[in-house]
């Protein structure tokens, strides 16, 4: 016997489901739909099964083949318009003239016995017999009243409840015989139920009804779709399961990585290859698909996730669909019924409300409630860059393909022919993205300089010292292993600035790229002796004088965090005839990701060993070469700003009224200081990126920094640079002939307080605008936000640029004042929204 499969289905009502697969394919557990009705037909030895196709038909034809894969033999009926369900099989009638055949939906999930069925259609003698069930609720489905004898007597497609005389209904399996196609019309759109059916029945043609004990739903609507989906893992439906059962009724379909600590509350399949970190909470009835990741203490309670998304940490899905490649990132909240389109993404902290619909390659922004569903447009800011650069998730947001757009979008940006130093940590990401983003650049006639693995502060160096046009690194992010940062710098080796960013994402996002012609294509080379170069002029900015007082007996701890600083720095310090002690020092990429624990552990040891070696000070670098973090002769950790306010102290001491910038963020201990040397502080913005600026424009600034540990020292470098920092400080120590605790002790005392305030995106202008006309009058110089001027005490309230927050920073005359500040204004800002 042949079985017609009826898979056309567009299913509208299960959009976003549908938009990019008919009804057929939408995956149900460890199959699609359409798989489990094949499966069906198999176990009762149905084996030649004929396709009526239309909305996106080559998706279904493209899976399942001829069918051999899955054992059995498929042809395929394409319709060109959609013809009804009883058109679509006379559309495939000259392959149904031999014998009785089954008509089955392609879009229902049932095990109805189809032995039984065929068995039943003989004895009665039937011309056509149709599947019914019994079911609570029969106002979706066509009502059928049959007599003792099954056979049919009124059929009532979709009653209301006045019409309801049997809860009887039309699963829409039928064995018909070949006779019944001579109701059907070619070419015209016809259906069973409404057309055929009542049409036989008057001319009083043997129509019967077999009513089925077996499991049987139509996955119509979104809900009916999340309860097919719980009644299979829970066992209900009789059909082959896919995988083993790791207990617990627990299933996984291939090899899955599950954390010991993760707790797994059945029923729950795994698809092949799923991720699931340490704390995640799984609740079933779940499922989750092949090649998903579900990050460290998320929690999913009822919810469905199909192949290739990542769901981020601590994030939440109480009863949620989550359809294929979305990113779904931290913290982030999804309530019961909500449905999540391909591609789409989830910000950090956004609320997705339930029953919420989001269509897909969406981008919901961080800290976003959804509470309307979103179908047109991309709600995405279509930004790329932001703080550090550009920063994702490695082969979730930032993948190769998309570095290698990326690449070639830069190189656009560039004149044809220009060259692009590109560098990279020595992290095997990193590797493999900064290779991607080269494939991109000599496709648009920028040629490459690749520089391998540098520190950060050496590659901004070499883009100046060696001519080129711009320049590229690629690094892990220093806060999330799981994440990358890819860094621009200008012909300067400065963060590109806001204007050239902006052309880039025009031409990512418009795929406007350029492609030259053959000979035009870019060359890749390689930098020869780059650390060479660096060490030399890093050298040569030193003075004499320096060089021979640190000759003379100074000595140091230098912790390099397994980074590439410890292919650079130990050269120059032994040059210097410095006498150090290393830590970390062999380059693992293993390491170059520490977490908070794993830092404060190391900057613990850094504090024990200093005054046990009586070391002048201890100094730990950080992966990038950017940052420095140092502990006194005494072993006491300096804070950022600490280490600013100490450096401006001992150029002022050494150089006398000289010129120090500090973020608007720092204290007033900075102008004390300079009123002790009759020196000049001048304020930029926050951001790292605006002190550079700053120092680039004049070099005749002794130092500049900020409260993280970032400080540049323009008459060398006017970037971040941690190494030429460290031995700075010992040229500013050893010409002062003093302890770096004594200077310390030395600071003037000051109170600084701060917190973030949560505000959603849409309410940011709005609170600044109202700020600013509250505060008006009290305003100090606008640098970089709002600072209030209190007297001896004032108050910055800074929108954060990437998150939907603001900062509030306050000084006060104790600790409890400045944190009595904070809380006032938090609270002002937060009332404002």
């Amino acid at each position: 016997m042949k079985a017609v499969v009826m898979a056309g289905g567009e299913g509208s009502r299960l959009r976003p489901l549908t938009i990019n697969r008919p009804k057929p394919m939408v995956p149900l557990a460890d199959r699609q739909v359409l798989g489990h009705i094949v499966e069906l037909l198999k176990m009762h030895g149905i084996t030649e099964i004929v396709m009526t196709v239309q909305y996106l038909a080559n998706v279904i034809q493209d899976v399942f083949g001829d069918g051999s894969a899955y054992g059995v033999q498929i042809t395929y009926s394409v319709e060109e318009r959609p013809l009804g369900t009883a058109g679509s099989v006379k559309n495939a009638a000259h392959l149904l003239l031999d014998e009785p055949f089954l008509v089955v939906s392609g879009d229902a999930l049932t095990d109805v016995n189809l032995t039984e069925l065929i068995a039943f259609h003989q004895t009665k003698k039937a011309l056509a017999t149709l599947t019914l069930k019994h079911v609570p609720n029969p106002l979706e489905y066509g009502v059928i009243i049959t007599d003792d004898n099954g056979c049919i007597q009124q059929f009532v497609e979709k009653p209301s409840w006045g019409e309801v005389f049997s809860d009887t209904v039309n699963t829409g399996i039928y064995l018909l015989d070949p006779q019944v196609l001579e109701y059907v019309e070619a070419g015209q759109v016809v259906d069973w139920s409404q057309d055929v059916f009542p049409a036989m029945l008057k001319r009083d043609e043997p129509i019967y009804g077999y009513v089925t004990s077996g499991y049987w739903t139509d996955i119509g609507t979104i809900e009916a779709y999340q309860r097919a989906t719980s009644d299979y893992l829970s066992g209900r439906v009789m059909l082959p399961r896919r995988g083993t059962n790791l207990g617990g009724e627990v299933w996984s379909d291939g090899e899955v990585e599950i954390a010991p600590d993760a707790q797994l509350h059945g029923p729950v399949f795994l698809g092949q290859g799923v991720k699931i970190k340490g704390g995640v909470m799984i609740y079933g009835p779940t499922v989750i698909r092949d090649y998903t990741i579900i990050d460290t203490g998320a929690h999913i309670d009822r919810s469905i996730i199909w192949r290739n998304s990542y769901i981020g940490e601590r994030a939440e899905l109480l009863g949620a669909i989550v359809t294929r490649q979305c990113n779904i990132k931290s913290r982030a909240l999804l309530y019961e019924g909500a449905v999540i389109g391909d591609q789409t993404v989830i910000g950090s902290g956004a609320v997705i409300q339930p029953d919420v619909r989001i269509w897909p390659s969406k981008e919901i922004d961080e800290g976003a409630t959804v509470s309307t569903s979103l179908i047109w447009g991309s709600q995405g800011r279509r930004v790329l860059f932001g703080r550090y650069g550009i920063t994702g998730l490695v082969n979730v947001d930032i993948t190769p393909e998309f570095c290698a757009k990326l690449g070639a979008a830069f190189g656009g940006t560039l004149p044809r022919g220009v060259t692009v130093l590109i560098n990279r940590d020595a992290h095997y990401s990193p590797r493999m993205l900064k290779r991607a983003i080269v494939s991109g650049l000599p496709s648009s006639g920028a040629n490459v300089l690749d520089s391998r693995s540098l520190p950060i502060p050496v590659a901004r160096f070499l883009v100046r010292a060696l001519g080129t046009a711009a320049g590229v690194h690629v690094r892990l992010s220093p806060f999330d292993s799981r994440v990358v940062d890819i860094k621009f710098f200008d012909k300067n080796g400065l963060d590109l600035d806001t204007t050239a960013e902006r052309k880039i994402e025009s031409i990512f996002f418009r795929e406007d790229y350029r492609r030259v012609y053959l000979d035009e294509i870019g060359r890749i080379t390689y930098v020869s002796g780059g650390d060479d170069l660096y060490i030399r002029s890093f050298l040569q900015a030193l003075s004499q004088e320096a060089v021979a007082a640190i000759a003379n007996d100074f000595n140091i701890v230098v912790d390099y965090a397994n980074a590439d600083s410890s292919g650079v720095l130990p050269a120059i310090l032994r040059r210097l005839h410095c006498d150090v002690v290393e830590l970390n020092a062999n380059l693992d990429e293993a390491r170059l990701f520490q977490t908070t624990e794993q830092f404060d552990d190391g900057m613990e040891q850094l504090c024990a060993i200093v005054p046990v070696l009586h070391a002048e000070f201890g100094v730990r670098i950080d992966s990038g070469g950017e940052k420095i973090f140092i502990v006194d002769d005494r072993g006491r950790l300096l804070n950022g700003l600490q280490l600013l306010a100490t450096m401006t102290e001992l150029s002022m001491r050494c150089y006398g009224p000289c010129k120090v910038a500090v973020p608007v963020t720092a204290p007033r201990v900075f102008e004390a200081i300079a009123a002790r040397h009759g020196g000049t502080i001048v304020r930029t913005k926050a951001a790292v990126s605006a002190l550079m600026t700053t120092a680039s424009q004049d070099p005749s600034y002794a130092v500049l920094g900020d409260a993280a540990g970032n400080l540049i020292i323009p008459s060398f470098n006017p970037v971040a640079d941690g190494l030429f920092a460290t031995v700075k400080l010992m040229e500013l120590l050893a010409l002062q002939k003093v302890k770096l605790s004594e200077v310390v002790d030395s600071l003037p005392p000051y109170h600084v307080a701060q917190t973030k305030v949560s505000c959603r995106w849409e309410n940011k202008g709005r609170v600044m605008r109202m700020l600013n006309e509250r505060f008006a009058e009290r305003r100090m110089e606008q640098i970089d936000g709002i600072k209030i001027d209190l007297g001896e005490e004032w108050v910055l309230i800074l929108p954060d640029p990437e998150g939907p927050f603001f900062h509030v920073i306050s000084e006060g005359t104790s600790d409890d004042q400045a944190r009595e500040l904070t809380d006032e204004y938090a609270a002002i800002v937060t009332g404002l929204q």
